[in-house]
């Protein structure tokens, strides 16, 4: 059989009829007769599968018995046009071999449709299932398409370090890397833990944000990003939070708010087509099984302008909403960090499209954000999406060395582990700006899925490190 090169199923799909073919795959399922045999064959290269016809006279029925859903298989055959709906072609089986048996008392993935609940209880086979293999599919696209932006617009891809001293200033809470003997920790003499004697002889934990160490790049090659994982330890268990997720994080040097909104509208546009463009079969399964809106909102967020809303203006509009009987389950009012309802309440309700936020309160956000002339607020800015609320937070970083200084100081921060930040403010400081993209909120966008947990193959949550 081998000496036949496999084809993919997603290839076979649009060959033409007449010519002899090897398939591989797992078996989705299996029918038929006494007389002939209808296998669903799938290789994950497509969420469609190919048909495999096997007339019983020439094969045993020992093998017949050995194929059941979850079983994987190589058939060699002739490529034939398809009697049957749905597809233009199936394979007339001239050999069939079991690769991999699967005991169908005992595989936990049956040919019954099974909640996400429980596919998130057998998390090391839901990848087999055309949800996740589409899920899988969507986001390989859009960490391309993430990629292939930048590398069109001349970006360098900066790869920033895990392991930090840098807690990126309250970014969230830290999981903390040591190879200290947790039943004999060094004490110093005020009782406190020795770092000295630590890896890195000082405490460090895994990164919260890139932005940091993103900016000493952009201020040495003009325009980076960074795109890897990011590690928060907040006791959180909601469907919108992990331990464990991805960001993409630019830093640009020159650019002041505004281009830093243009970019970041124009990003997510290139990435919401890239999926409509690349993803389609999958987005029509997603779109029927699960949100039966999901390719409509979509396309409702192209060829339109972001609405740039300030957060006063905001704020005016949502207490104006509560008088006119608007119920939040969180009060709002000015010096608020808005909730996902305020927020998808501005998109979906009043303005009817994405929204840019900007202006916010100095006393909410990060210490690094570049103050206005207000003395009240900084150059700030959320992006909102229908459904998701916040999908992109950024800003324009705080170019003057007496002002990020002051404000630290303001904060009461420590400056020990910040003279290396700092130091981008002492020598040749430049305007610049930056924002976060949330890889997985972007694809909860993308796929229409409810929970974060659905949108990335091994999630990390509370009590949770399988795998």
């Amino acid at each position: 059989m081998e000496t036949l090169k496999r084809t993919k199923i997603k290839a076979l799909l649009s060959e033409k009829p007449g010519i002899e073919v090897l398939a591989k795959g797992w078996v989705r399922t299996k029918r038929g007769n006494k007389q002939v045999k209808f296998i669903a064959l799938n290789d994950g290269s497509t969420i469609a599968n190919i048909q495999i016809v096997a007339n019983a006279e020439l094969f045993d029925e020992e093998l017949f018995k050995k194929i059941t859903t979850g079983a994987s298989l190589a058939v060699r055959g002739k490529l034939v046009e398809s009697m049957g709906s749905g597809q233009a072609v199936e394979i007339q089986a001239t050999d069939i071999q079991v690769l991999g048996e699967c005991d169908p008392m005992r595989f936990p993935l049956q040919k019954k449709d099974t909640t996400l609940e429980y596919l998130r209880s057998v998390a090391h086979m839901r990848l087999r299932t055309n949800t996740f293999g589409a899920v899988l599919r969507i986001r390989n696209q859009m960490a391309f398409a993430i990629h292939s932006f930048f590398n069109q617009k001349g970006f360098v891809y900066l790869h920033t370090p895990l392991i930090t001293e840098s807690d990126a200033e309250g970014a969230g809470d830290m999981f903390q890397v040591t190879t200290l003997d947790l039943k004999n920790i060094p004490l110093d003499k005020k009782g406190n833990v020795d770092f000295s004697k630590d890896f890195f002889g000082k405490k460090t934990s895994l990164t919260v944000s890139g932005q940091l160490e993103g900016e000493l790049g952009a201020t040495a090659v003009g325009e980076i990003y960074t795109f890897g994982p990011t590690f928060r330890a907040e006791n959180s268990n909601t469907p919108r939070h992990l331990a464990e997720f991805w960001m993409i994080e630019p830093e640009m040097a020159f650019y002041d708010i505004n281009d830093n909104m243009e970019l970041a509208e124009e990003f997510v546009k290139f990435l919401v087509q890239w999926a409509l463009d690349h993803c389609m079969e999958d987005l029509q399964f997603l779109n029927d099984k699960y949100d039966n809106g999901l390719i409509e909102r979509m396309r409702s967020v192209l060829g339109i302008a972001f609405q740039r809303v300030t957060y006063t203006e905001a704020v005016e509009i949502l207490e104006k909403a509560v008088s006119d009987g608007v119920k939040f389950e969180y009060p709002v009012h000015w010096g608020t960090d808005f909730q996902s309802e305020h927020e998808r309440y501005l998109v979906e309700k009043h303005f009817c499209k994405p929204v840019i936020l900007i202006d916010f309160p100095k006393d909410i956000k990060a210490f690094y954000m570049k103050q206005n002339e207000d003395g009240r607020t900084v150059r700030g800015m959320d992006v909102l999406f229908p459904k998701i609320g916040e999908i992109i937070g950024g800003s324009e970083r705080e170019a003057s060395l007496e002002k990020l200084e002051a404000r630290i100081d303001e904060l009461g921060m420590s400056r020990k582990n910040l003279e290396w930040y700092i130091d981008t403010r002492r020598y040749g400081s430049v305007p610049h700006s930056g924002f976060g993209l949330g890889f997985e909120r972007l694809l909860l966008f993308v796929t229409g899925m409810a929970n974060i947990r659905d949108v990335i193959p091994f999630p990390r949550t509370p009590k949770n490190a399988e795998f």
